[in-house]
């Protein structure tokens, strides 16, 4: 195969370390995800159908778009669509996401920015008061905290380039949902009772109050008029009818009420513009992972295993202290270069190859056995070292896998940031709060701009990192990734690590205890920890404490080989409510 342009550097970068792209079409000889290093057979190319999502009715509606015909593109679309509906704590329509896509006719990797971003007014200042940066709750729920949304133009031009349905009829599952009503989930449910925050605001009681005056619990049919309204208006309008009209008439104007009314305007909401970014991969092992470039941050998932595959004590395995300690080690490094250094590429030099250079890798893992509290960044090939960071990224994501029958397969994590966003509705769904991913202190003492600072038009940096995994062939292997909030990048390499390295299922990877390693502590899920090897960690000075941030939301697949034959090995985090279906 002669490589497109999307998948060049892919291929010149894996050639240059022995591993060579082969064809994308029909049986081939390569390494089976489940077999030994070494071992080879001939693979049948992967296919679907194939959804896991954090919602069994948006996985219901993405199978139906399949069995219809569709591509891995048209379901994400009615995937996301029912999400905004069901789980609208996580994701939606006034939110942002990245989407990584595989063609499995070109053997093409890409990915799709859709991130929000600043109105033309915001400045460094946009969350100061008085000289001093707002406290974190305050400015969530202001109407400075809302971006102009990304996630319906970024799903608009993918669909544009790989769909095969209609794109009206993509969202008849949401509308009828929306229409007839749903039944409250337990998590959505407790999200509900919540006595504060986003769950709280003016927006959400009208929501989430019955005619009674109690609100809305677990097993209640939940109906949205204005959502069936807006989908309705999507489906025969299109993206652009979103971005011009009612809709955006509507977000401007809620933003711009108190308390703190913020400034994105609806000229802000119709200049919006996705990117399409092409593919960050490096190889690992005998496989090739693919994450979005910057501003997401998968560039720190790949330094991250980078030090993995250079660090034997992590061969151990998953009952190994020595293997979670050197992962929770390795983490240290790793978020102290990507908070230091990845911010939007529009905006700052992001120095992704050196971040990812060899020689800088094995610098920063020789550190990682000699730590003992918080690491500092380092300085990678090309690095311009800014301000250190003061950034928050709070739960509010969720994130889905989808393969359709030809082999293409989506990786999207899809977020309105915090939970329930702002706490602010328009038109029926949550307005993003996604403008509090930027940097609070724009800049440190002595005047060194912090990489993460807001601009006008700006995209904040995102930890979302959904992955694309192939064979050496160039051939796709398995799709993943995960929620989380910063956590994301401990959680995504986790599972890789579990999946192909350790040689785990899919969903005893994906439920095995997250270690987080963020600064100078340890998160983790305690509980799920045995005893013996917390016992081992803090002898290690590792004290492991419960983990502060959003729980993990793993969802995906990698295709082997079982009792059946070749197929889909699927999970979804049993710390939510997601199913992986193949039917």
């Amino acid at each position: 195969m002669s490589p497109s342009p999307l998948f060049r550097p892919l291929a010149a970068l894996v050639m240059a370390t022995g591993l060579a792209l082969g064809g994308c079409g029909g049986a081939t000889t390569a390494i089976a995800p489940s077999a030994p290093v070494g071992a080879v057979e001939a693979i049948p190319r992967a296919q679907g159908p194939f959804v896991a999502a954090a919602n069994p009715l948006a996985v219901e509606a993405g199978m139906k778009v399949l069995n219809a015909g569709g591509s891995a593109v048209d379901a994400a679309v009615a995937v996301q669509a029912v999400l905004g509906l069901v789980e609208p704590q996580s994701s939606g329509l006034g939110g942002g996401a990245f989407m990584m896509l595989y063609d499995a006719s070109t053997g093409e990797v890409t990915s799709y920015d859709g991130r929000e971003t600043a109105p033309s007014s915001a400045t460094p200042e946009l969350f100061y008061e008085n000289g001093r940066p707002l406290p974190f709750m305050d400015a969530v729920l202001s109407g400075r905290s809302t971006g102009a949304p990304g996630a319906v133009a970024m799903l608009a031009m993918a669909q544009k380039d790989h769909g095969k349905l209609a794109w009206r009829d993509l969202f008849g599952e949401a509308e009828r949902l929306a229409t007839d009503g749903f039944t409250v989930s337990p998590r959505l449910a407790s999200m509900i009772a919540a006595s504060r925050g986003q769950g709280r605001t003016r927006w959400a009681n009208a929501y989430f109050t019955k005619a009674d005056g109690t609100r809305y619990v677990a097993g209640d049919q939940l109906r949205n008029p204005e959502y069936a309204r807006t989908v309705r208006e999507l489906a025969d309008g299109g993206a652009e009818g979103f971005y011009t009209g009612r809709i955006a008439r509507e977000i401007a104007e809620t933003v711009a009420m108190e308390p703190r009314p913020g400034a994105l305007t609806a000229a802000d909401i119709a200049a919006y513009q996705p990117i399409e970014r092409g593919a960050l991969c490096r190889p690992y092992r005998v496989y090739v992972i693919c994450v979005p470039p910057p501003p997401s941050s998968g560039v720190a998932v790949l330094q991250l295993l980078a030090m993995a595959e250079r660090t034997p004590d992590i061969d151990k395995g998953e009952n190994s202290v020595e293997a979670w300690a050197a992962f929770g080690q390795m983490q240290r490094l790793m978020y102290a270069d990507r908070d230091r250094y990845v911010g939007d590429p529009g905006f700052v030099r992001v120095p992704v190859q050196g971040m990812l250079d060899p020689d800088y890798v094995a610098s920063r893992a020789a550190l990682a056995p000699g730590l003992t509290g918080a690491a500092q960044p380092g300085t990678p090939p090309g690095g311009v070292f800014t301000g250190e960071d003061a950034t928050r990224e709070p739960a509010g994501t969720s994130h889905m896998v989808i393969v359709d029958a030809e082999g293409n397969a989506v990786s999207m994590t899809t977020t309105v940031e915090s939970v329930f966003g702002s706490g602010r509705m328009a038109a029926g769904f949550f307005l993003n709060n996604q403008l509090t991913d930027f940097s609070f202190n724009p800049e440190r003492p002595d005047g060194g701009a912090a990489a993460n600072a807001v601009a006008a038009g700006k995209r904040p940096r995102s930890s979302m990192s959904p992955v694309i995994i192939l064979d050496r062939e160039g051939r796709l292997v398995g799709a993943l990734g995960s929620p989380g909030g910063p956590s994301i990048l401990a959680y995504n390499t986790k599972a890789l690590i579990a999946v192909l390295d350790w040689g785990l299922p899919v969903q005893a990877a994906f439920d095995l205890p997250n270690l987080v390693a963020r600064g100078d502590g340890f998160g983790a899920d305690t509980s799920r920890f045995p005893q013996d090897q917390r016992e081992g960690l803090a002898a290690r000075g590792i004290v492991l404490e419960p983990n502060a941030s959003e729980t993990s939301g793993l969802h995906g697949g990698v295709w082997r080989r079982g009792a059946n034959g070749w197929g889909w090995d699927g999970g979804a985090d049993d710390r939510r409510e997601g199913v992986a279906r193949v039917n």
